[in-house]
């Protein structure tokens, strides 16, 4: 029986670990701190005990945070390990805080649970990590590795293997598909085993617990040795025969009982996708409530200032081009649209897109658009990105992604520009932190754009946020 080794539960003991050390640094913090006055308060740290350890659960299985955790370094540790802690913080002090349970919670013991647990985390790791690579070099739950391929590319892919080897795997040997193979021959430091027709008999008597079987670009696939291997119940991995040199993700799975190679721009984990979406759910709630609040006050201020509708909704684009309506606090006149063509040499993005500070077509802002009425406010401080929130809610956009295209910027997209599109758009993005309208080449937007896509994390979601609430107060770059 072959165990996947991309299942979480490879790694199910480092996630146990983590959990029983975070639960205990959090018991060890707050009794630290009150001393045995903790006791009059049981019930209120009972229960930030158990949010203490489903956060640690979900923070293990969400953030994969044990990836290659045998391969890392201290220094990539002790960061995969305050990524954790700060995980576990900002759940127990968002539970906290919409329980309406953070007053008579002491922040000390929050400060001091969060050094507690990154160091206590940190050490139990690398210790149990010891453990297990001392295991490793005794030969416990080593896995024996036989490699086929041929003589051309024999060097090349002994390389590639040792290069991204995990601790746990032991390369036997070498078969070459091409050659005789001398048993006493060596490539790259790794000893030919056999020659080919000879290999299923060795194999009876050796132990070897998997084959991985490395065709070259224009050889063929041995079908009578899969044929033979699968007869004996060894467990073989045959090489995709497509090299990837692009800053893309591959995978393997089965599509209508098909099984493909998966090639996409970021690959995401389902725990991840859940978590992104329910951070989504979640802030489309709130951000609906204040949404609301935002309508009786600035509503009549644009109604009166040009009569017609509060909200403003349009076409946009959404993820891999589905067409969604986008709602807004209405900034602009009702003929801004159609205006939008008169101002075209006005444009100050070098690109697609189209930004223009003094800009006659929002409310308030007089025949050469410098004065300053209620349109450039709610813009300066992005008080109609607000409603979005419902397009948030129903799954049309994210908290955090790119900026959603007009249908226009869509139709003159280059091939590269569209990749911005492959996930769903956000309130805010790397872009919107970065500069915002102090950007004015389009290509910049679409790098950062790429980047956000290429690195994305939930933690990475948050920071954004983060920042996104600060630019929102000083104004950054909002125009």
């Amino acid at each position: 029986m072959y165990r996947n080794s991309n299942s979480w539960m490879k790694h199910l003991d480092f996630i146990i670990l983590d959990l029983i050390v975070t639960v205990a640094a959090y018991i060890i913090s707050y009794r630290l701190h009150l001393g045995v006055k903790w006791i009059n308060r049981r019930e209120l740290y009972n229960s930030g005990t158990v949010i203490a350890a489903l956060s640690s659960l979900s923070g293990s299985l969400f953030l994969q945070t044990h990836k290659n955790i045998l391969k890392r370094d201290w220094g990539k540790e002790l960061l995969s390990v305050i990524r954790h802690m700060a995980f576990v913080i900002l759940v127990l002090i968002g539970v906290l805080f919409f329980r309406q349970m953070g007053e008579p919670y002491s922040r000390l013991s929050v400060l001091y649970y969060a050094v507690l647990g990154t160091v206590m985390i940190f050490i139990s790791r690398i210790i149990w990590k010891k453990l297990l690579l001392m295991r490793l070099k005794r030969g416990e739950n080593v896995r024996k590795v036989l490699i086929v391929t041929d003589s051309a590319s024999a060097e090349e892919t002994i390389r590639r293997i040792r290069k991204n080897i995990s601790p746990d795997i032991s390369l036997f040997g070498i078969v070459l598909l091409d050659g005789e193979g001398d048993s006493e021959e060596e490539i790259a430091g790794l000893k030919v085993f056999c020659r080919p027709d000879q290999m299923i008999d060795k194999l009876q008597g050796a132990w070897v617990d998997e084959v991985m079987i490395c065709p070259s670009r224009d050889g063929g696939v041995p079908e009578e040795l899969l044929g033979k291997l699968a007869e004996m119940g060894v467990t073989t991995h045959l090489k995709i025969g497509i090299e990837n040199e692009r800053s893309t993700m591959q995978t393997i799975e089965r599509v209508a009982g098909i099984t493909v190679l998966t090639e996409s721009i970021r690959i995401a984990s389902p725990g991840q996708v859940l978590l992104k979406r329910l951070m989504d759910i979640a802030g489309g709630l709130i951000g609906l409530i204040i949404t609301g609040l935002l309508t009786v006050i600035v509503g009549p201020f644009i109604y009166f200032a040009d009569p017609g509708p509060i909200f403003f909704r349009q076409k946009r684009v959404g993820k891999n081009g589905r067409i969604f309506k986008i709602w807004k606090f209405r900034s602009m006149y009702q003929d801004a649209e159609a205006r939008k063509k008169e101002l075209m040499d006005k444009n100050e993005m070098d690109g697609l897109m189209f930004k223009m500070e003094a800009d006659p077509r929002i409310i308030g802002s007089g025949p050469d658009g410098t004065r300053h009425g209620i349109g450039w406010f709610i813009r300066k401080t992005s008080i109609d990105e607000f409603p979005q929130f419902l397009n948030v809610l129903m799954g049309d956009m994210s908290l955090v992604g790119t900026r959603p295209p007009t249908l226009d910027e869509w139709r003159n997209y280059d091939p590269h520009h569209r990749a911005r599109m492959a996930i769903k758009p956000g309130l805010t993005g790397l872009w919107q932190v970065s500069g915002r309208s102090n950007i004015t080449d389009f290509e910049e937007v679409i790098r950062l754009d790429l980047e956000y896509i290429n690195t994305w994390s939930v933690l990475g979601d948050i920071g954004i946020i983060l920042k996104t609430v600060k630019v929102l107060f000083t104004g950054d770059g909002a125009k």
